[in-house]
């Protein structure tokens, strides 16, 4: 069976950066399992993967604009150390979602000046280019709940409904 819309696909690949730095990998003993079409992986990602056969292993280098998008300095806010009271000790690194008008973002504390707080909205992989080694492990027509529910279930998926 072929990758395509609506299919369960289980994919095991390395991700690298243009320097050669391993930036996550999932192996056969755990790999990611995903529905396609839906806009669950990034779009270069997808793209690649399409009509792709079980047991197929490719490459593929996915720029900025088809993965995580381009560095916005319109992400970088500067909030009063005040507002992060309830939150006790702020420091770098720290990850919170921060409520803006028309979204929710996932920032990160990237610099604390003085009573100022500076977080950054941008996926840490923002305007970086993606080196995958790619391999089909498995390929099978999603159930009616996974198409309902938009994401696949069981092991390896990133959702797995516990029915206990």
């Amino acid at each position: 069976m072929k990758v395509a819309k609506n299919t369960v696909v289980s994919i095991t690949y390395t991700l690298k950066d243009s320097e050669g730095n391993l930036i996550d990998s999932a192996d056969a003993s755990d790999p990611l399992a995903y529905l396609h079409g839906v806009g669950n992986l990034i779009p270069g990602m997808e793209k690649a993967l399409d009509d792709r056969d079980n047991g197929e292993t490719f490459q593929v280098v996915i720029p900025p604009e088809e993965g995580y998008g381009m560095f916005d300095e319109e992400l970088i806010w500067e909030l009063e150390k005040d507002q992060f009271a309830e939150l006790g000790e702020v420091e770098e690194g720290l990850q919170f979602v921060l409520e803006t008008e028309d979204d929710q973002v996932l920032v990160t504390v990237v610099d604390i000046k003085d009573d100022v707080v500076i977080v950054d909205g941008n996926h840490e992989l923002a305007d970086e280019t993606l080196y995958f080694d790619i391999t089909v492990v498995d390929v099978r027509e999603a159930t009616p709940e996974e198409l309902e529910h938009g994401h696949a279930h069981g092991p390896g998926s990133a959702h797995d409904h516990d029915h206990g």
